[in-house]
């Protein structure tokens, strides 16, 4: 059974097909994706393809994927979770992404608390890395704050938009 989170003003549940929307809007703009390394989505068909390919990850044991919905309105307002798990190696790398009107707010803070409670406390991990764009402040500040280190910088690591971006690594250890 797909595993539910709450926080105070979140509730981080399983993304089904009825978000595909939600999932849509998200990923289509590009203030949210210019530092994720993929270009937006154009179609709603693709956001349809996300959440078949993060139930696939679950059922795989290759990651976990929250839908991110405020608990006021029950709105989809992003996602978060696990990529690159490896149970054997008991660690996983956390991403996560919001809507632009819901950055800001506290929301991210909340949300990523909530899922390296869980990654340590139920998924048995003992490293939780992360992959950020060296331009994407927010998320690099968001991560210092929560007690990741920098561990060094990955030079043409991801691609966006054709073109290849450094990225920072942090680690969060148990």
């Amino acid at each position: 059974m797909f595993p539910i989170l709450e926080t105070e003003r979140l509730r981080l549940r399983e993304i089904v097909l009825s978000d595909a929307e939600a999932i849509f809007t998200c990923f289509s703009n590009n203030d949210v994706t210019r530092y994720y390394g993929q270009d937006p989505l154009t179609k709603l068909e693709q956001a349809e393809q996300f959440v078949e390919f993060f139930a696939k990850n679950y059922r795989e044991k290759r990651g976990v994927r929250w839908g991110i919905e405020l608990k006021e309105t029950n709105e989809l307002i992003g996602t978060i979770g696990f990529n690159a798990w490896s149970p054997k190696h008991m660690r996983a790398e956390i991403g996560y992404e919001l809507q632009p009107q819901y950055w800001r707010k506290g929301y991210a803070t909340e949300a990523v608390k909530k899922v390296i409670s869980y990654g340590f406390d139920n998924l048995g991990l003992t490293r939780i890395g992360a992959i950020v764009f060296l331009e994407n402040a927010a998320s690099n500040e968001l991560l210092k704050k929560l007690g990741f280190e920098k561990e060094g910088i990955l030079r043409n690591y991801m691609y966006q938009n054709g073109v290849a971006h450094d990225t920072n690594v942090y680690s969060l250890v148990k």
